[in-house]
């Protein structure tokens, strides 16, 4: 689970866990995150948290939001990420670093092993050295190895009988760029172009969601608001909602259509 630091003058304050889908930062009591300091807006930004991505986004405040020194309105959050409020930081610690390093100590196991599943193939070779040139002993470690080889794969059930080359794999094709167009409203009959990883959709206080850029594709997501985002007429769950060319959104009393430029 992804969590949030939070220092002062390189003091450690606490550590929040992101469990939360919305989670807002701010000076006033509400927040899921309160700093009491003047620097801080009353509700300063907020940190949306959608399966293992993190996004943060300024709310507006008086004095902005900083991510590694750099002044920022949206932001998709990666690990070791420092957050810079005022005097307060808040150092993003990502869900991912912890498997990182476990499969880096799989992978240190695993460099440790393979050397002595070779030593009975370099005692043989050395036996081999008082009657046989030195290309025959080599050539003999390597035999030996490639026969200790196949015998493992074997024994694991993965060995090939008749080996053939695995194709590489094909270049996975550009994501098509999505933007919506605006059906209803003041606005209707304008476009806006899906380029940002994360963008906010709707009204503060009567409908929100956002819409995330994946690599699977475009997904929609419910944030605050008593009646969730439609698609096609259909309410949809608490989890992201995958949408496909065309589907029909509608939001806070406005409709918009999702759409796949070519």
């Amino acid at each position: 689970m992804a969590k949030l630091i939070l220092s002062m003058d390189g003091l450690v304050l606490k550590e929040i866990p992101l469990t939360k889908e919305r989670t807002t930062i701010g000076r006033k009591p509400h927040n899921d995150i309160q700093i009491d300091n003047l620097a801080v807006s009353g509700e300063h930004a907020v940190i949306v948290t959608i399966l293992n991505d993190s996004f943060l986004e300024d709310l507006g405040s008086t004095n902005g939001t900083v991510v590694n020194g750099n002044p920022i309105k949206k932001h998709f959050l990666q690990n070791n990420d420092v957050v810079e409020l005022g005097k307060y930081k808040l150092k993003f610690v990502g869900e991912s670093a912890a498997t990182v390093g476990a499969e880096k100590a799989d992978f240190e196991k695993t460099m440790v092993l393979r050397p002595a599943a070779m030593k009975a193939a370099a005692e043989q070779a050395k036996a081999m050295t008082g009657s046989s040139p030195p290309q025959a002993a080599a050539g003999a470690v390597r035999a030996t190895a490639s026969q200790q080889a196949v015998a493992s794969a074997t024994a694991a059930g993965i060995a090939d009988k008749d080996p053939r080359p695995v194709p590489a794999p094909a270049a996975r094709p550009a994501q098509p760029l999505g933007a919506i167009q605006l059906l209803s409203g003041a606005n209707a009959g304008k476009e806006l172009e899906l380029s940002k990883p994360l963008t906010t959709l709707g009204k503060p206080g009567v409908g929100v969601a956002v819409l995330t850029r994946r690599p699977q594709g475009y997904f929609i997501t419910h944030v605050e608001g008593a009646n969730r985002p439609a698609v096609n007429g259909q309410q949809i769950g608490a989890a992201p909602h995958a949408l496909k060319d065309h589907d029909v959104i509608e939001l806070a009393g406005v409709k918009m259509e999702f759409f796949l430029k070519a």
